[in-house]
């Protein structure tokens, strides 16, 4: 086996197209998980957009997993616990471990709002993010 790999998740703007999810309940268009197409152990990543207006479907923090966010294109929100903070291309967000986190796409925005979201953790990833906790009950902060 090689010691790198190599795939073309194309541009970002095509990133809609794409349907996935690490579960059947979480497929949906504009998630691709990137590692679940390479041989990663340590580092995870998805490739994510969201149409104006569109929003996370659920509340979830990690018990071990520590979160980058980085933005592409577009405007939107995280909610980062009490906080929400304004996201936009080129900022970078990172999420410790316990943190509940949210986003949307403003509803306003000119064109999609795409990231990446890099995930690393003290041990090898699993297939399924099984340390996170799933909140459907509080209400998005937008």
């Amino acid at each position: 086996m090689s010691k790198y790999e190599v795939i073309n998740i194309g541009a970002p703007d095509k990133w809609w197209d794409y349907v996935g999810g690490f579960r059947p309940t979480t497929t949906k268009n504009g998630r691709r998980v990137v590692d679940h197409e390479m041989n990663s152990q340590y580092i995870g990543m998805t490739v994510n957009a969201a149409q104006p207006g569109d929003q996370s479907g659920y509340w979830h923090d990690h018990s071990q997993v520590e979160e980058i966010y980085v933005f592409l294109s577009g405007q939107g929100k995280m909610g980062l616990g009490k906080d929400v903070i304004d996201v936009e291309t080129g900022s970078v967000v990172r999420i410790s471990q316990g943190v509940m986190r949210a986003w949307r796409a403003n509803p306003d925005s000119k064109e999609q709002l795409s990231w990446l979201c890099i995930r690393a953790g003290g041990t090898e990833l699993t297939e399924y993010p099984d340390d996170a906790i799933i909140d459907r009950e509080t209400p998005m902060p937008w």
